[in-house]
């Protein structure tokens, strides 16, 4: 029996790795195939998808009501469904009595077909679909190969998740080009039939540490997120759950962030690769990174090492000093630290790229979410924030 950590955490799997049947310009995981060049099959093992589920589960605390497993890639979809259906019979095999067993799968949505939907559906998978707007807002970098869009295939994909009665929420990559558009985005996921968003802002760097043209700016990010926020605040609030606002709500109530971007710390979800090896997050996959493989050690030993204790308190110990006095620290807590890029004269430490944009978000919804948080304490519901709005 592996020894149990004292503190819950969770894994992103990547079965395949970095493989997928699409080339998307700004993804930023396509490269880590090369953190593996002698590789000729990045697809996971099943001693390996054995190994990791029983120590998933068995090395979580007592405590635990529920275990939730990620898969994403690359596209896990690559794999075919019998390794999934494996997968889900380990978790069978291993789940304590009392312990529920949830899952999640990240695709881009264009190699599903109805035996995936009832799949999916009989396993009761949350499933994250990647759409970025209408076909062409969508088709501007999420290509494939040839350089085809792969709109009309993602949606297709979607019809089978609504054919099946899967449960689905939409997964967009804020990035140049859509982040001008975003109450074309907004009204489009709407239509699509989606009624949680995740807006995840893309900001990547080239070889020579320059920001790449498909990043989102910071502005661009800022005026994105008020665009859209105005338009669910006016007549969705309650309807339509965007995760950021969800979060944004929960801080302004008292609660611990539920996202690790504005948590003060970080380093209790970790990222798996196809053959083991353990890194301390999907952002950081890189060698400097690497926390051990997990058929030479246990998942309680890596994610409970100081090594990865470090990474997650150098999240609030390297905070710019602009960071430390900043009047929306509470709710941002210095932002994602893949994101901290910009160097600033006299300042140690790196700010976050989108620091400017959150500002404006900050600043804009602060209001709101105070007079929602106020409503929801006095057993109203978020909606009826305008009767606290000039408390």
């Amino acid at each position: 029996m592996p020894k149990k950590s004292a503190h819950p955490f969770h894994v992103i799997v990547k079965p395949i790795g970095a493989v997928c049947n699409l080339n998307c310009q700004y993804c930023y995981y396509l490269d880590k195939k090369d953190l593996y060049p002698q590789k000729k099959s990045f697809r996971m093992p099943l001693a390996v998808l054995e190994e990791f589920t029983k120590q998933y589960i068995l090395c979580q605390p007592d405590s635990i009501q529920e275990i939730h497993f990620a898969w994403q890639g690359g596209e896990p979809s690559l794999l075919g469904l019998d390794f999934f259906k494996k997968a889900v019979a380990f978790q069978k095999e291993y789940a304590p009595q009392g312990v529920n067993i949830a899952n999640s799968f990240q695709t881009n949505g264009t190699l599903l077909d109805d035996d995936w939907g009832q799949f999916f559906h009989d396993e009761s998978f949350l499933i994250g679909i990647s759409l970025d707007g209408p076909e062409a807002i969508h088709d501007r970098f999420r290509t494939d190969s040839q350089g085809k869009g792969s709109f009309q295939q993602a949606m297709k994909g979607l019809e089978i998740l609504k054919k099946h009665k899967v449960e689905f929420n939409t997964l967009t990559v804020v990035n140049s080009y859509n982040g001008n558009q975003p109450q074309k985005v907004y009204e489009f996921l709407k239509q699509s039939g989606s009624t949680f968003f995740q807006f995840i802002p893309i900001v990547e760097t080239d070889e020579k540490g320059s920001i790449t043209k498909e990043s989102v700016g910071p502005r661009q990010w800022g005026r994105f997120l008020q665009t859209v926020f105005d338009s669910w605040l006016s007549s969705d609030i309650g309807r339509i759950f965007v995760q950021r606002f969800d979060v944004c709500l929960g801080l302004h109530m008292g609660l611990l962030s539920s996202l690790c971007v504005f948590s003060e710390t970080c380093g209790r979800a970790a990222a798996l690769e196809h053959n083991g090896d353990l890194y301390s997050c999907d952002h950081f996959v890189f060698k400097e990174y690497h926390l051990g493989n997990i058929a030479e050690q246990n998942l309680t030993s890596l994610i409970d090492s100081e090594k990865q204790k470090k990474f997650g308190k150098d999240k609030k110990d390297s905070l710019p000093k602009q960071c430390q006095k900043c009047h929306y620290l509470s709710v941002c807590n210095g932002g994602c630290p893949a994101n901290r890029l910009d160097i600033k004269t006299g300042e140690p430490f790196r700010l976050n790229h989108l620091c400017e944009g959150y500002k404006l978000f900050f600043s804009h919804s602060r209001p709101y979410f105070k007079a929602m948080a106020k409503s929801l304490h006095a057993g109203n519901l978020a909606k009826d924030y305008p009767l606290f709005l000039k408390e």
